[in-house]
């Protein structure tokens, strides 16, 4: 584990992106949770998924993803098909990684395959000045009992 590792993890980072995210949204004030809503969803039985960042004005959850697994890729779509409302997007490391060694896929592509809204490395400013997204703010309310 490299320097950068351990300090991620001594304040709750996961990952360098991770970090380097929360590191952005805080230098630009903008209002975020990090790991706080919890999101059930079934497969066989029920589990839950725990989305990184939560952009508290306008209801969008951010997912930061350096390798994007099949079982990532699986939960991401039934968390979507269960939870529709819910405005769920992601920043990868490196979009144009493809999903597996034969495949042709990129991240990327399965995101737009998929619904997803994605980015590459930051949050786009864009995605900070959105206006709310009501459905989703009240879906959040409701999955963390407010």
């Amino acid at each position: 584990m490299d320097k950068q590792q351990a300090a991620s993890l001594k304040y709750g980072w996961r990952s360098g992106l991770e970090k380097k995210i929360g590191d952005e949204l805080a230098a630009q004030r903008v209002r975020f949770s990090f790991e706080e809503v919890k999101i059930e969803y079934d497969v066989e039985e029920t589990r839950t998924y725990t989305p990184d960042f939560f952009l508290l004005d306008n209801g969008i959850l951010v997912e930061s993803k350096g390798r994007f697994i099949s079982a990532d890729r699986k939960k991401h779509k039934l968390v979507k098909q269960q939870h529709p409302d819910l405005e769920i997007r992601f920043v990868f490391s490196r979009a144009k990684d493809r999903i597996g060694k034969k495949s042709k896929t990129t991240y990327a592509m399965w995101c737009e395959s998929n619904g997803f809204i994605w980015a590459e490395k930051s949050i786009p400013a864009a995605w900070l000045k959105e206006k709310p997204n009501v459905n989703s703010l009240r879906a959040i309310q409701k999955l963390m009992g407010r």
